[in-house]
């Protein structure tokens, strides 16, 4: 079984550092630790439950940004800005219309939609990336 690529803590704070810019918010981390534990959820199913289901790891970072609620600010934005990234890194994309997206967000931050079910939205929307030759 191989190992997804993982989103590092720097790439979160800067794709976090960048929605601000773009889309206003207040600064800073809230909670170091609670950013530490939503960045280790999706690898946790991978060792402990053998999770391996690109779609599924995603839905486990959205979740653990959403919830643990790390930033002062843009936690939303941080969160599926982290599910783009990560999905990318492993070959996939999402692609879904930008008010469905955001809706969707917004739907499992307010839990009105369980993590299993933000797993069937995004493998509804899972796209496999094409990859240009020699990488």
């Amino acid at each position: 079984m191989k190992e997804p690529r993982w989103i590092t803590k720097t790439a979160v704070l800067l794709l976090h550092a960048q929605s601000l810019a773009e889309y206003g918010g207040l600064e800073g981390i809230r909670d170091e630790g609670a950013l530490e534990s939503a960045l280790a959820r999706p690898k946790n199913l991978f060792v402990y439950e053998e999770i391996i289901d690109p779609a599924r790891l995603g839905a486990a970072y959205v979740f653990g940004i959403i919830r643990n609620h790390p930033f002062v600010d843009g936690n939303k934005r941080a969160a599926f800005a982290a599910l783009g990234v990560f999905l990318g890194k492993n070959g996939w994309m999402l692609v879904a219309d930008q008010a469905e997206a955001a809706d969707t967000i917004l739907a499992a931050a307010a839990r009105q939609l369980d993590e299993d079910a933000l797993t069937h939205w995004i493998t509804k929307h899972l796209v496999k990336a094409a990859i240009e030759e020699g990488q």
